[in-house]
Protein backbone atom coordinates (compact mmCIF):
# COMPACT_ATOMS: atom_id res chain seq x y z
CA UNK A 1 0.00 0.00 0.00
CA UNK A 2 1.68 3.46 -0.71
CA UNK A 3 1.38 6.29 1.50
CA UNK A 4 -1.15 8.88 0.93
CA UNK A 5 1.25 11.33 -1.10
CA UNK A 6 2.47 8.88 -3.17
CA UNK A 7 -1.03 8.12 -4.23
CA UNK A 8 -1.50 11.75 -4.85
CA UNK A 9 1.06 11.89 -7.32
CA UNK A 10 -0.09 8.70 -9.19
CA UNK A 11 -3.36 10.34 -9.35
CA UNK A 12 -1.75 13.42 -10.72
CA UNK A 13 -0.15 11.36 -13.26
CA UNK A 14 -2.41 8.91 -14.20
CA UNK A 15 -5.08 12.43 -14.81
CA UNK A 16 -1.51 13.89 -17.17
CA UNK A 17 -1.62 10.64 -18.60
CA UNK A 18 -4.86 10.75 -19.63
CA UNK A 19 -5.16 14.04 -21.25
CA UNK A 20 -1.27 12.74 -22.75
CA UNK A 21 -3.47 10.41 -24.45
CA UNK A 22 -6.05 12.40 -25.26
CA UNK A 23 -3.64 14.78 -26.95
CA UNK A 24 -1.73 12.06 -28.71
CA UNK A 25 -3.15 9.13 -29.42
CA UNK A 26 0.08 7.10 -30.50
CA UNK A 27 1.52 8.21 -27.19
CA UNK A 28 1.15 4.74 -25.64
CA UNK A 29 2.33 3.39 -28.90
CA UNK A 30 5.88 4.78 -28.35
CA UNK A 31 7.05 2.39 -25.50
CA UNK A 32 9.60 -0.49 -26.47
CA UNK A 33 8.66 -3.79 -27.56
CA UNK A 34 10.77 -5.63 -24.72
CA UNK A 35 8.78 -3.34 -22.06
CA UNK A 36 5.66 -5.31 -21.10
CA UNK A 37 2.67 -5.46 -18.84
CA UNK A 38 0.72 -8.37 -17.75
CA UNK A 39 -2.89 -8.99 -15.41
CA UNK A 40 -3.48 -11.99 -14.23
CA UNK A 41 -6.24 -13.81 -15.55
CA UNK A 42 -8.32 -14.04 -11.96
CA UNK A 43 -8.50 -11.25 -9.06
CA UNK A 44 -10.36 -11.37 -6.03
CA UNK A 45 -12.96 -9.24 -4.49
CA UNK A 46 -13.80 -10.01 -0.77
CA UNK A 47 -17.17 -9.27 0.91
CA UNK A 48 -15.77 -6.10 2.85
CA UNK A 49 -14.74 -4.64 -0.87
CA UNK A 50 -11.09 -5.57 -0.14
CA UNK A 51 -9.91 -5.81 -4.51
CA UNK A 52 -6.53 -7.72 -5.12
CA UNK A 53 -5.01 -7.79 -8.41
CA UNK A 54 -1.83 -9.09 -10.04
CA UNK A 55 0.44 -9.25 -12.91
CA UNK A 56 4.13 -8.86 -14.24
CA UNK A 57 6.18 -6.06 -15.65
CA UNK A 58 9.48 -5.11 -17.50
CA UNK A 59 11.03 -1.81 -17.93
CA UNK A 60 14.06 -0.35 -19.18
CA UNK A 61 16.04 2.58 -18.04
CA UNK A 62 13.79 5.41 -16.84
CA UNK A 63 15.51 9.26 -15.92
CA UNK A 64 12.49 9.45 -13.03
CA UNK A 65 10.34 7.78 -11.06
CA UNK A 66 8.04 4.76 -12.28
CA UNK A 67 4.86 3.08 -11.50
CA UNK A 68 2.51 0.50 -11.77
CA UNK A 69 -0.93 1.19 -11.36
CA UNK A 70 -4.05 -1.03 -11.92
CA UNK A 71 -7.77 0.11 -11.98
CA UNK A 72 -11.16 -1.94 -12.56
CA UNK A 73 -14.25 -1.79 -13.96
CA UNK A 74 -17.26 -3.86 -13.71
CA UNK A 75 -20.07 -4.55 -15.53
CA UNK A 76 -21.89 -1.21 -17.91
CA UNK A 77 -20.04 1.19 -15.78
CA UNK A 78 -17.20 3.36 -17.40
CA UNK A 79 -15.66 4.40 -14.27
CA UNK A 80 -12.60 2.86 -12.94
CA UNK A 81 -11.86 2.30 -9.89
CA UNK A 82 -8.04 2.50 -9.07
CA UNK A 83 -6.46 -0.59 -7.42
CA UNK A 84 -3.41 0.31 -5.60
CA UNK A 85 -0.01 1.46 -7.18
CA UNK A 86 3.40 0.68 -6.81
CA UNK A 87 6.91 2.02 -7.74
CA UNK A 88 8.59 0.09 -10.68
CA UNK A 89 11.96 -0.99 -11.04
CA UNK A 90 13.11 -0.78 -14.89
CA UNK A 91 16.04 -3.07 -15.07
CA UNK A 92 14.81 -5.00 -17.91
CA UNK A 93 13.73 -8.06 -15.76
CA UNK A 94 10.63 -9.87 -14.67
CA UNK A 95 8.78 -8.55 -12.18
CA UNK A 96 5.82 -9.39 -10.45
CA UNK A 97 3.06 -6.85 -9.11
CA UNK A 98 0.17 -7.07 -6.77
CA UNK A 99 -2.02 -4.73 -5.58
CA UNK A 100 -4.60 -4.37 -3.32
CA UNK A 101 -7.18 -1.75 -2.37
CA UNK A 102 -10.63 -1.59 -0.87
CA UNK A 103 -13.99 -0.46 -2.63
CA UNK A 104 -17.14 0.02 -1.01
CA UNK A 105 -18.51 -3.29 -0.31
CA UNK A 106 -20.99 -4.65 -2.86
CA UNK A 107 -19.44 -2.79 -5.25
CA UNK A 108 -17.68 -4.90 -6.97
CA UNK A 109 -18.76 -9.00 -7.57
CA UNK A 110 -17.53 -12.13 -8.39
CA UNK A 111 -17.83 -12.59 -12.18
CA UNK A 112 -16.46 -10.66 -15.23
CA UNK A 113 -14.66 -7.61 -15.15
CA UNK A 114 -12.09 -5.49 -16.69
CA UNK A 115 -8.46 -4.49 -15.60
CA UNK A 116 -5.81 -1.66 -16.91
CA UNK A 117 -2.59 -2.00 -16.09
CA UNK A 118 0.18 1.00 -16.57
CA UNK A 119 3.79 1.09 -16.59
CA UNK A 120 4.51 5.04 -16.46
CA UNK A 121 7.61 7.15 -16.09
CA UNK A 122 7.71 10.40 -14.83
CA UNK A 123 9.88 12.49 -16.19
CA UNK A 124 12.31 14.76 -14.55
CA UNK A 125 12.54 18.34 -15.02
CA UNK A 126 10.53 21.35 -14.26
CA UNK A 127 6.81 19.58 -15.69
CA UNK A 128 7.08 16.08 -14.87
CA UNK A 129 5.59 14.54 -18.09
CA UNK A 130 4.13 10.85 -18.16
CA UNK A 131 6.17 8.53 -20.32
CA UNK A 132 4.54 5.18 -21.25
CA UNK A 133 6.44 2.29 -20.86
CA UNK A 134 3.34 -0.29 -21.11
CA UNK A 135 -0.49 -0.35 -21.00
CA UNK A 136 -2.79 -3.27 -21.06
CA UNK A 137 -6.70 -3.87 -20.76
CA UNK A 138 -7.42 -7.22 -20.07
CA UNK A 139 -10.59 -8.96 -19.15
CA UNK A 140 -10.57 -11.25 -15.97
CA UNK A 141 -12.74 -12.90 -13.65
CA UNK A 142 -12.88 -11.52 -9.83
CA UNK A 143 -13.24 -14.24 -7.53
CA UNK A 144 -14.27 -14.06 -3.68
CA UNK A 145 -11.41 -14.34 -2.11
Amino acid sequence: MLAPHVRRVLGTAAGAALLMCAATPSAGAAAEPSETVTVDATGKVAPDGTLTLSGTYRCLGGSGPVFVSSSLRQGDSRVRTGVGGSTAVCDGADHRWTHTDRAEPGRFKPGPARVEATVMELSVGSLPLPRFHAVRQQDVTLVEG
